[in-house]
């Protein structure tokens, strides 16, 4: 099993529709501005937090947190926020933890396992992603684990770069994919809160 090239990456887009929509290329800039890249890169993929879905953990609306009987209202919408140049982000308090959803809808081959790692440039800021596996056979819209281990409120960006997910692809097939076993995280289409 190896890390996957960007080359691969955009056969396997072509061939299987693994991720959608998908920017071939590192996107740096969008509508002249500057953006946490997306996109393509040299042995991987820089997928986006979308604008749907971003909820961040509340003490005021929520008791606690039980991830088997997971209670809805210990979550809160944050207001969707706008700079002068047009960015949208979302605004994370101290020391918080969020649910965020991407962009990219992602079709896993049954070959094929993918492993989401957090950006630098937001971990530089103090932004933990939460390092999540792709399973080999899931369908979906990733959800994305976010915690603001900072002293200071932290922007999160919507439709740049929030996350770079490696695939690793396997010389034969696994007996029982994710799919086949029916997983509960299978074909989201959005936030989609812990389930037993």
């Amino acid at each position: 099993m190896t890390v996957k090239s960007d080359r691969w990456i955009r056969r396997m887009v072509e061939d299987d529709r693994m991720i959608d929509p998908f920017d071939p290329k590192l996107v740096r800039e969008q509508m002249g501005r500057r953006i946490i890249s997306a996109g393509a890169s040299s042995y991987g993929y820089d997928m986006r937090l979308a604008d749907d879905g971003f909820r961040v953990f509340s003490p005021i609306t929520g008791r606690e947190i039980d991830p088997k009987r997971f209670d809805e209202e210990s979550l809160i919408e944050p207001p969707l926020r706008t700079t002068e140049d047009g960015s949208c982000y979302y605004l994370m308090p101290p020391h918080s933890y969020a649910l965020g959803v991407s962009v990219e809808t992602f079709r896993m081959p049954r070959t094929v396992t993918g492993i989401c790692l957090g950006k630098s440039t937001y971990a530089r800021a103090g932004l933990l992603v939460n390092t999540t596996p792709l399973e080999a056979g899931w369908t979906g819209r990733l959800v994305i684990e976010l915690g603001n281990l900072a002293d200071l409120p932290i922007r999160v960006y919507v439709n740049e770069g929030i996350g770079q997910v490696l695939f690793f692809a396997s010389d034969e097939d696994c007996d029982v994919s994710y799919e086949d076993r029916g997983g509960k995280y299978q074909g989201q289409t959005g936030l989609t809160y812990s389930r037993l």
